[in-house]
């Protein structure tokens, strides 16, 4: 729990009392490879920091399995608009490799904002961190090269690289497998 402890604490400075009553509602999960955090269709009531492991989301489009993104070590991962609004979820978060979790519920997450002025200082962070990856991430499949955004993914995030399927990663960039595996080599 301290990584999430250290993660709260990267973005908001929190006092012991309120830290511990923030730790506190967080449970945690073992989650085995293969298995599901949610599925598409459900409504998402949970939120997961990701202590160890890695966790992707993703959707089926026509059969082909299309990656939006891929959580790791020391990152949150819901599907955002279920677990705020309580609607259908549109995504499947999978884990790619055994993973540890620690999951606060959607009840106990917005208690929170209520009790714990510095979790919703924190969860508004999250939110807007969250917008900006979106933002981000529309940007690059818009204005940038497939090459440009692998570079830019292999310098962020060089760790993907050795633990995840190559597919997901490629799925995730907007291009096919082949074309990943000629833009490593060129490198």
């Amino acid at each position: 729990m301290e990584k999430l402890k250290n993660c709260i604490l990267s973005q908001v400075v929190v006092e012991k009392n309120s830290m511990d009553n923030i730790l506190g509602v967080f449970e945690p999960l073992k989650i085995a490879k293969g298995e599901f955090f949610i599925k598409s269709g459900k409504i998402c009531r949970q939120m997961a920091f990701i202590e160890s492991g890695y966790m992707r989301m993703y959707d089926i489009v026509d059969g082909k399995e299309i990656t939006l993104w891929i959580g790791s070590e020391g990152k949150f991962i819901t599907s955002l608009s279920s677990f705020v609004f309580e609607t259908s979820n549109n995504w499947n978060i999978q884990a790619i490799t055994d993973c540890k979790v620690y999951i606060i519920n959607r009840e106990n997450h917005f208690r929170l904002n209520k009790t714990e002025p510095k979790w919703l200082e924190f969860d508004n962070i999250l939110l807007a961190n969250s917008f900006a990856l979106l933002e981000k991430s529309m940007f690059s499949q818009l204005h940038t090269t497939a090459k440009q955004r692998y570079d830019k993914l292999i310098s962020e995030e060089p760790e993907l690289f050795k633990n995840i399927p190559l597919q997901y990663i490629a799925s995730m960039l907007g291009i096919t497998p082949e074309s990943l595996s000629r833009l490593r080599k060129m490198n």
